[in-house]
Order: structure tokens, then C-alpha cells, then sequence
């Protein structure tokens, strides 16, 4: 019998990869797809905590990352035994954790959050009258606690192509326009970068932004995230000048290396069941993971369907 394999992208792959792929979306987009697809094998196509979120979300299925090493700087800087003494030391709190995190690093959360529904989800916990610590994004609490006068105490990890997009390149690549220029910016850079952008929000809202863009057409517009979304920018609205935000003076080069790492060749091989599987989650820890997941799928699906 013919297993039915269903492979996911994120946005940050190469073209070449979302092409083959059955589904290409952002953390929140693909978390709900890999629940629901009806799928033997699913091959995830993006960083290893994606393909661990598939695996919590649909433990049915067969989960292959392509690549082994494709992981992310937001899990390897964030050591678990002291995430737990962290959130131990404030007890009174709920703790957030944005998704792009290790399977322990979730089961130790009350609530996990993409970049699409962070500002909600906290806004409904603080408006509840909770206290909230969020991890592991440093920039991205920095921004909440700037936006929303919050008071969060933050895990300090970054991820390290977004924490490079700076001020000092940006003010410079802004003062090289003598026309309009807007710049989006996804809220894991920092808060300075943050703060000159006339639009904060996840891939897909910048995709979207993008795609209802109606101002000066001649506009100049910096996009300070991972250069693979340029790509889905540029199908949506071929008319317009799209650039990456530059991470020092004279450069637009800021990719995410453990993005990259998922070839043609890669993907393909984990079509036919190669490639790290994810079966190294215990069925504790993916129950425990799993909860404050699935309390953000469902608070998502309320508010945003």
C-alpha cells in the first residue's frame, strides 16, 4: 500500500523547496495543517522544532526533518534546566513561549504563541488579569513590553538573523532613497529597528501587508526579516521595489542558514522516509508539549476564522 506523504514549507525556504512542497505557510499556518492532514508520512520542510511541533500536533504520522542539523538559535541558546529555574522563580506568572522552541523547552509553557497571535494572546491573559513571562525571544517581549507598556520579565535568546538587521544600516539605506520608503519588520529584530517600522508582524502579515500595499507605487520598501519571504513578495506584487532591510551598511544578505539547509536533494530523499525521523519525543513530553499548543490553536481558530 502506498503511503500518502504530505510535505510542508515555511516561507524561509529556497523557491525551489516551497515548489515541492503540498503546503507553504509561517509557524502558525503549518501547525494547523500538520494537525489536520490525513498523512502517513510528513516531511517538514523548515527548522527542527517545526517538525516537532508536527510530530506533537499528529503523533500518527511519520515526522522527517531533511536535514538533522537544521535547528534554530533560539533553542540553542536557551539551556532547559534553567528555563525551569526561571519560570520555578515566578511562580504567580503564566509562562509564554513563542513557538520557535524546543518540545521541553514547551512542555514547561502554559501558552505557546506565534508572531501572528502574540499580541493577542498576551493582551487576553493580561486583560484576565494574569502576570505573563515570556520566552525565549528577547526582541520580541522587548517590543510587547514597548507597544503595550507591559512589565514582562524575559528569557534573553535572540534569533540570529533577525538580531542583526540594525539602526545605524537602516538610517543609511532610508537616507540613500530620495523618495517614499516604508520598512515591515518582524518583531524578532531588535526594539531600535522596531521602532522605525511603519508595520511590526509575522510573515504572513508582512506577506499581506505587501499584497495590499495601495500608496506611492514609486515607493522604496525594506523588509527586515529573512530573505526567503522576498520571494512570495515578489510573486504577490511583481510592481513594487521590495529590498531587504541591510544588516550593515551596503549589505541585503540576511538568511537563516538552517533554513537554507533544507536542498532539493534533502527534501527529496525525505519524500522517500530518509532523513532525521522524530521519534525521539517521549509520549509524557509530547503531552505535556502539547497542551499549551493546542490552547493556542484553539484560541486562533476563535479569533481568526
Amino acid at each position: 500500500m502506498t503511503k500518502r506523504v504530505v510535505t510542508l514549507a515555511h516561507y524561509y525556504t529556497q523557491p525551489e523547496i516551497q515548489q515541492m512542497a503540498d503546503k507553504v505557510g509561517d509557524s502558525l499556518e503549518l501547525s494547523l495543517f500538520a494537525r489536520e492532514a490525513e498523512a502517513d508520512i510528513i516531511v517538514f520542510a523548515g527548522v527542527r522544532f517545526m517538525a516537532e511541533t508536527a510530530k506533537i500536533l499528529n503523533p500518527a504520522a511519520t515526522v522527517i526533518l531533511p536535514d538533522a542539523g537544521s535547528t534554530c538559535s533560539l533553542v540553542t541558546q536557551t539551556d532547559i534546566v534553567a528555563l525551569k529555574r526561571w519560570r520555578e522563580s515566578h511562580p504567580d506568572h503564566v509562562h509564554v513561549s513563542y513557538i520557535n522552541s524546543s518540545a521541553q523547552h514547551k512542555a514547561l509553557s502554559d501558552w505557546i504563541v506565534t508572531s501572528r497571535n502574540v499580541d493577542d494572546i498576551i493582551a487576553h491573559l493580561y486583560a484576565e488579569g494574569k502576570k505573563v513571562i515570556f520566552s525565549p525571544d528577547r526582541n520580541m517581549g522587548a517590543y510587547l513590553n514597548y507597544q503595550y507598556g507591559y512589565d514582562m520579565p524575559l528569557w534573553s535568546a535572540v534569533c540570529e538573523v533577525h538580531d542583526k538587521f540594525n539602526e545605524a544600516a537602516l538610517t543609511e539605506a532610508f537616507n540613500a532613497v530620495s523618495g517614499k520608503k516604508f520598512l515591515i519588520a518582524h518583531p524578532e529584530s531588535p526594539l531600535p529597528v522596531l521602532q522605525k517600522a511603519d508595520y511590526v508582524g509575522s510573515t504572513s502579515g508582512m506577506l499581506n501587508w505587501v499584497k495590499a500595499y495601495a500608496d506611492d507605487p514609486k515607493a522604496v520598501i525594506f523588509v527586515a526579516t529573512e530573505d526567503g519571504i522576498l520571494y512570495n513578495m515578489g510573486l504577490a506584487r511583481p510592481d513594487l521595489d521590495l529590498r531587504q532591510a541591510p544588516i550593515y551598511a551596503g549589505c541585503q544578505c540576511n538568511s537563516c542558514p538552517y533554513m537554507k539547509m533544507n536542498t532539493i536533494e534533502a527534501v527529496r530523499r525525505a519524500q522517500q522516509g530518509e532523513g532525521q525521523e522524530i521519534d525521539y519525543l517521549s509520549e509524557a513530553e509530547m503531552a505535556a508539549a502539547r497542551l499549551p499548543i493546542e490552547r493556542m490553536l484553539d484560541f486562533s481558530q476563535r479569533y481568526y476564522a
